[in-house]
């Protein structure tokens, strides 16, 4: 099955290719025809207004061309430049009444549009800067303005464009500046418990601080620590992103994390090593190419080599054709085809991602008296079709090979070095449930209705562990098989305008017992957790160093899909989804 399935994808994607490549003579011609890129712009003062009449001049970096193009902004701050051949190229911003902007090696890519945004710092306020004798050990009020200020403020993305009047429904690739530049958290509870991999439930403080380098290279930091005396916690991550997009782009990220999870003084440790980057092909493709390292341990050590590679193809004005392989499980990721900074719901910021990582390692398992490392390869051929900026309805079939699936319950009286790897101090477990090899298929449809409300409705058929009817007390392992299950899951984010409040309340029915989750890529591609899911975020009153917000996530809300099993170790309980319960403030500035 693992072999036929592995055959099976690869006639697939050599099938795609072959219609890709049966076009090739038609691109060529379009090619030939255009081969220029357009780079568009937006200019704004330190406060964001828009800034009219700014020159802008674009010089080519390639030796031996010395054109120069001149743009004027509009009175809206926008200036385009159409034709240009691509290659690197040097932007220069001046206006009267502003320091000079100057941005080296943007990149001009064939039928892409690169969008900069620029913010200008003002003359008089730098003479104010440099005027100001300040007290030692008194920090000015307005310091911190000049700290804000020294946020990015011209940085390059992508986006698709067809033609001059294709701006509506473009895909942008990336966030708008500016953006905050720390994140202070301080919660309680589990995000996803039951795995000695994650962070335990208990009162923990958080941080993350987006350190700019120059205009567009970013280092950001992100760090937490647990104050549980039992089981103390920890980590520390840290990502360089050097077109300073956490989506897109080239990034590197570092993270450590270390517990304490028995009395006996046993300790968990875990390093994680990964890089991504993205790649252009032509007017039609882009190539996302990343990989990770990982090595956890707990006295002794396993590790893993995760590569995973998406390739995006445009067919035509709406029209995408993916091809993925990415290795199960994957981080907290989300679809970020819709980017909307108004409405909240989309891809998060860097500083969210920034401390995702900290919490996102495979879970560790313990099989035949060795550790092992939870994992597995997801094929994917989806085709999607754009609903303008605002949706998408995307039709996938994948296939999921699992060497160990993670499955994780509840129990008392267990020890590490059996089949079980507990956590001492909450009755959680991780188990290997072994190899799992299935097809599948989605559809679904994810629609933003105005500014505050945005749907996602899922069909998902795949396989899943599910308990035997002969249960035995001997082998938890051959009580165990794989069955297809379907599942239909819904979610609803809405923002209430005037009380500045975002929830999200999703479910997810799956038509039958399992004990893995149904379609995990899935999952975390939308973002819909099992059963019934409810998130509130309420923004509160400003205060102190910026803004304040109130937060909570509530997954399994109904405590559903516990399985009692007996086992050689006594009753436990198999679940894919615990319930559990995360909140607390959180401090942007």
């Amino acid at each position: 099955m693992k072999h036929g399935g592995i055959l099976c994808f690869g006639f697939l994607f050599a099938t795609s290719l072959g219609v890709l490549t049966t076009s090739a003579p038609a691109a060529a011609q379009s090619q030939q025809k255009n081969t220029s890129g357009v780079l568009s712009g937006l200019v704004r003062d330190t406060a964001g207004i828009p800034q009219l009449g700014a020159t802008v001049e674009v010089s080519s970096e390639t030796p031996g061309m010395l054109i120069a193009h001149q743009f004027l902004t509009n009175t809206q701050g926008l200036f385009r430049g159409d034709k240009l051949q691509p290659g690197l190229y040097t932007v220069q911003v001046t206006l009267a009444g502003f320091l000079p902007t100057v941005e080296r090696h943007v990149r001009i890519s064939s039928n892409l549009t690169t969008v900069v945004r620029i913010q200008m710092e003002s003359v008089f306020a730098s003479l104010e800067q440099l005027r100001r004798t300040p007290t030692a050990g008194v920090a000015e009020p307005d310091d911190w303005k000049w700290v804000l200020r020294s946020g990015s403020g011209l940085r390059p993305v992508l986006q698709w464009h067809e033609d001059e009047t294709d701006t509506a429904s473009s895909l942008v690739i990336d966030t708008p500046n500016p953006r905050p530049l720390g994140r202070l958290e301080l919660t309680d509870g589990a995000r996803r418990p039951g795995s000695v991999s994650n962070l335990g439930s208990a009162p923990a403080t958080a941080f993350a601080y987006d350190l700019r380098i120059d205009h567009s290279n970013h280092l950001v930091f992100a760090g937490q620590m647990s104050y549980d005396g039992e089981s103390p916690a920890g980590g520390l991550a840290a990502t360089w992103l050097p077109t300073g997009s956490f989506e897109n782009g080239p990034r590197s990220t570092i993270v450590l994390r270390e517990a304490k999870i028995s009395p006996d003084g046993t300790v968990f440790r875990g390093v994680r090593l990964d890089q991504e980057g993205t790649l252009t092909f032509g007017d039609r493709s882009l190539l996302h190419v990343g990989g990770e390292f990982i090595l956890l341990g707990a006295r002794s050590s396993a590790w893993s080599l995760r590569p995973r590679l998406k390739l995006e193809n445009k067919l035509s004005q709406n029209w995408y054709l993916d091809m993925i392989y990415a290795s199960l499980p994957i981080g907290a990721a989300m679809d970020d085809s819709l980017v909307s900074e108004q409405s909240g719901f989309a891809t998060p910021s860097v500083l969210s991602n920034a401390l995702d990582q900290l919490d996102d390692f495979p879970a560790l398992l313990w099989h035949a008296g060795k550790p092992v490392l939870e994992n597995g390869r997801h094929e994917e051929i989806a085709v999607e079709r754009r609903l303008g900026s605002r949706g998408l309805v995307q039709f996938a079939t994948f296939h999921d090979d699992s060497t160990h699936v993670a499955l994780f319950g509840r129990g008392t009286d267990l020890t590490i070095g059996g089949e079980y790897f507990p956590d001492m101090y909450t009755n959680g477990f991780a188990f290997d449930g072994g190899a799992l090899s299935d097809w599948g298929a989605r559809a679904a449809l994810r629609e933003r209705i105005g500014d505050d409300l945005e749907l996602t409705a899922i069909y998902a058929f795949s396989g899943a562990l599910v308990p035997t009817a002969n249960l035995t007390e001997s082998a938890l392992r051959d009580a165990l098989q794989s069955a297809g299950r379907q599942s239909i899951a819904a979610s609803v984010a809405t923002k209430l305008p005037k009380v500045k409040t975002r929830v999200t309340v999703g479910y997810k029915w799956v038509d039958g017992t399992t004990l893995s989750r149904v379609d995990p890529y899935g999952e975390s591609a939308f973002a819909m957790n099992p059963f019934l899911h409810v998130g509130v975020r309420q923004a509160l009153p400003k205060f102190a160093l910026g803004h304040w917000e109130a937060n909570a996530e509530c997954d399994n809300l109904l405590a559903q899909g516990y399985v009692p099993m007996s086992t050689r170790e006594g009753q436990v309980y198999l679940v894919p989804s615990f319930r559990s319960f995360r909140g607390g403030l959180s401090l942007q500035f």
